[in-house]
């Protein structure tokens, strides 16, 4: 069951083109959807899970229309936002069982193996009768994912899951996600490339709105491949270097800057050449202005 978009756009009334003519197909798996902050992905986002309304183009899950079907995607949608509140003096057991009832699942031996499950998947079943309160921030990220997956979903949405989590949180969440990738579409909206990297067969790059690339993380990153030239510089050349390079990405390594360029051929002048990474093929499109590049699905 593919998630297909076509040509989907949205304009606020301030005047700002939050997406603009946005066609994507996304199968059953991880899908990476990459961008910095105010890129557009929460309101894509927002406008899958039924919350807003676009103001052009289709969304379709397989014979849903989820654009005038709203009702009939909500019972097979599980969405986690980027933010959410919950209530701090119930324990995880309590609250995951209400969510369970406004989800429709009434029969309380249903209700009570379901609640059991997701416990034990997300791995919070030994702390299920802890208050929220006492949660850390990945347990309570563990603890959405749960609620999200109660009517085991056809698509499930997650906005910037990560952000925020320690290495260990972000393993164990890691985990859970590509569990369910196996037989559900399911969308990862990140602006943290090693979301993208570890976990996502196709994926998308959005800025200002629009869709820059698409394709697979591998195919993308060997198209750049050959093309990628690191130089350690002088932090006063640096705007000297952008004037002259395509410069992609920079960073400091030792309190010295070194640059990332992005060239079809030997730069010379003390660059050497690197192999790419998926940094280097999100940077090249945020930063560059790259036309090699092109959409590998």
């Amino acid at each position: 069951m593919n998630l297909i978009i076509n040509n989907l756009s949205k304009t606020y009334s301030n005047g700002v083109k939050a997406l603009q003519d946005i066609s994507l197909d996304i199968p059953t798996g991880m899908f990476g959807l990459l961008g910095p902050n105010g890129a557009g992905k929460s309101t894509l986002m927002r406008t899958l899970a039924t919350l807003q309304e676009a103001d052009t183009g289709t969304v379709s899950l397989g014979d849903i229309d989820i654009l005038k079907q709203k009702n009939e995607l909500r019972k097979v949608l599980g969405y986690l936002p980027q933010q959410f509140g919950l209530y701090p003096k119930i324990s995880a057991e309590v609250l995951l069982n209400h969510f369970a009832v406004l989800k429709g699942i009434t029969n309380k031996n249903v209700r009570k193996e379901t609640v059991d499950a997701l416990l034990h998947k997300t791995n919070l079943y030994a702390v299920k009768k802890q208050n929220l309160s006492g949660f850390s921030g990945g347990m309570k990220q563990r603890f959405g994912i749960a609620q999200a997956l109660l009517n085991n979903p056809k698509l499930l949405i997650v906005d910037e899951p990560t952000a925020g989590l320690d290495p260990v949180e972000r393993n164990r969440f890691y985990n859970v996600l590509s569990e369910l990738g196996e037989n559900t579409v399911v969308i990862l909206s990140t602006h943290i490339v090693e979301d993208v990297k570890e976990m996502c067969t196709n994926m998308a790059i959005i800025n200002q709105g629009q869709v820059l690339l698409k394709g697979n993380p591998l195919k993308l990153i060997e198209e750049l491949e050959g093309k990628v030239y690191q130089k350690t510089i002088v932090k006063s050349e640096l705007e000297t270097y952008k004037q002259n390079y395509q410069v992609i990405s920079e960073k400091l390594f030792l309190g010295k800057p070194i640059i990332h360029i992005h060239s079809d051929t030997a730069p010379g002048n003390g660059f050497t050449a690197v192999d790419s990474g998926l940094e280097d093929v999100y940077f090249s499109q945020i930063f560059g202005d790259n036309t090699n590049l092109k959409s590998i699905l």
